[in-house]
């Protein structure tokens, strides 16, 4: 039994690592990709994992299977394709090390992903199955998307969600609305940032989480506050986390996934359904996560900045 598949991006961040007197950058190539990601931060927590998706038969798309399987991911569900090109995304930092997007997908391997290429066997044999909305943006992964949720479902298996929103990767922001709103609709574990929140009701973390809970059947919701930490509910408990303190920010790459992948890995060893968790049970969850996510963005890069267990550990105990 494998713990969760995942299904979405896998992609090649190139971040800025300097630039010359014109204003070019040089830039750093680092695996990326939010199911990647979440994946790769479940695995170094002690969980077992697997990834479903399309990468191109090419250097990068190379490069990412075997980076997946050095970090004890599952890779027989990601389909090599001679046909497509990997997808790439260009990020740029601010001061603060918030990152902003460009894409080279038009189309990217990752949405060339057909219903009928899916590894059924890893999906039905997980105890968790995990989405976001980026490979809804475009057939047929979309299609593959539907079907994986849909097998899911009739399989008793917990659906996970991250909209993780990129707003360039839509037509419009309806189109992205249209996505996020159908997709909050098939979990039972959610994590979304305030800014999402925002961006679809115009509410506050805390009104967004009991929405989702009230109206969308949710059994758990964790709406990140970026550096200010998470505030987490079930219909049974709720709790308000924030981060830790004297971390020297460099990269915020990946941190959100970071935090879903921490925070699902100690939901998964408590063996209880979200709804059942009490209210030191989740404290715990989200400490753990978000002092997980914080040291992550010390370095560059998502799968390669999750941090070694005895660190969390280390900063929890300061």
């Amino acid at each position: 039994m494998i713990d969760v598949t995942a299904l979405g991006e896998l992609l090649i961040d190139f971040a800025p690592k300097s630039k010359d007197e014109s204003g070019y950058p040089t830039l750093a190539a680092n695996p990326g990709g939010a199911p990647g990601n979440f994946l790769a931060a479940l695995n170094r927590y002690g969980c077992s994992v697997a990834m479903l998706g399309k990468v191109g038969d090419d250097m990068f798309g190379r490069l990412l299977v075997n980076t997946l399987k050095q970090a004890g991911i599952e890779t027989r569900g990601v389909i090599v394709d001679p046909r497509q090109f990997t997808t790439l995304a260009f990020v740029s930092l601010d001061a603060s090390g918030n990152r902003d997007f460009s894409f080279a997908r038009k189309p990217g391997a990752d949405t060339c992903l057909c219903a009928e290429e899916l590894d059924t066997d890893l999906l039905l044999n997980s105890r968790v199955f995990h989405f976001g909305t980026l490979s809804l943006t475009d057939e047929p992964a979309r299609s593959a998307t539907r079907k994986a949720i849909e097998l899911a479902k009739a399989h008793g298996i917990l659906v996970s969600l991250d909209p993780n929103l990129r707003k360039p990767l839509w037509p419009d922001e309806d189109a992205a609305k249209e996505a996020i709103e159908w997709s909050l609709r098939q979990a039972d574990i959610v994590k979304i940032s305030d800014e999402e929140i925002e961006f679809m009701w115009g509410l506050s973390p805390e009104e967004g989480a009991q929405k989702l809970l009230r109206e969308y059947g949710a059994s758990l919701v964790y709406a990140t506050l970026g550096p200010k930490g998470c505030h987490a509910a079930t219909k049974n408990a709720r709790v308000t986390v924030a981060s830790p303190t004297g971390i020297h920010v460099v990269d915020t790459t990946g941190a959100g996934d970071i935090f879903g992948g921490s925070a699902m890995s100690r939901f998964l060893k408590l063996g209880k359904a979200p709804e059942a968790l009490t209210e030191a049970e989740l404290c715990d969850i989200v400490r753990f996560a978000c002092t997980a996510a914080s040291l992550s963005t010390q370095k560059h890069g998502g799968i390669s900045s999750v941090p070694a267990p005895e660190e969390v550990e280390a900063k929890l105990a300061e």
